[in-house]
């Protein structure tokens, strides 16, 4: 499954010298934050390829005025072709204003999370707007990344993780494609095309009690919310392929 991810700027090549062959054979974009809703918008209707995203530190007017015809994935597990991709947008703080966080809020954003990542059995791509600390991240307080990243991705170990924030011109040493662990790391930023892989790795399995409690929290929190009709997608997906 090939996936275009963008970022923090908007493309002139996919934009204004905008090609339908350039997305033949393209299953999906990803947006990791601070795009314009109107370039998100025309990609998706141009090309009809499903385009998810997350907001950045700058997403302020995805409040009022959401990017049209996409999905937001923010703090909610997206399934696409049987991959589980789980979004958390924003920022380290550094002012006041939305889409920011603190260590400590960040951390407790994915804790409010397990109960639905156990119950979907994992995250196959991690998609979110600031990288992981120590890895592509700045030195100043606004492009610092969160060690809450790190934690998932040894905790987790998804096949991706994708993030933005810190510009590929910013400096030489930051790097478009790492490695975290088990997991592949790719800066979004302005465009890129990967053939997404399975790194197969699994959550360790619950036992019976486990899967009950868990399934029980799981239906009462997200019933009629369109994580519960992706989980019921997904599912159905995996029961079929058997």
């Amino acid at each position: 499954m090939k996936i275009l991810v963008v970022a923090d700027e908007e493309s002139t090549y996919l934009w204004d010298y905008y090609d339908e062959k350039l997305f033949k054979d393209i299953d999906l974009i990803i947006s990791a934050g601070d795009l314009k809703a109107k370039y998100l918008s025309f990609l998706t209707t141009l090309s009809g390829i499903p385009v998810c995203y997350v907001p950045g530190n700058h997403d302020y007017r995805y409040e009022s005025q959401p990017p049209y015809g996409c999905d937001n994935i923010d703090d909610q597990i997206y399934v696409h072709n049987n991959i589980r991709i789980l979004g958390l947008g924003g920022s380290y703080r550094y002012k006041q204003g939305p889409y920011q966080y603190s260590e400590k809020e960040m951390q407790r954003r994915i804790r409010r999370l397990k109960i639905m990542i156990r119950q979907f059995g994992g995250v196959d791509i991690l998609v979110t707007h600031a990288p992981a600390l120590g890895h592509g991240d700045g030195d100043d307080l606004c492009h610092r990344g969160f060690d809450a990243f790190n934690k998932f991705i040894y905790t987790y170990s998804p096949s991706y993780f994708i993030h933005g924030h810190q510009h590929l011109t910013y400096s030489r040493s930051i790097k478009r494609v790492s490695k975290i662990d088990n997991t592949n790391v790719i800066n979004g930023y302005n465009y890129y095309l990967f053939e997404y892989e399975t790194n197969n790795k699994q959550l360790n399995e619950m036992n019976f009690f486990q899967k009950l409690l868990n399934s029980l929290v799981f239906y009462f929190k997200y019933f009629k919310t369109p994580v519960m009709k992706n989980y019921c997608a997904y599912k159905k997906y995996l029961k079929k392929n058997q």
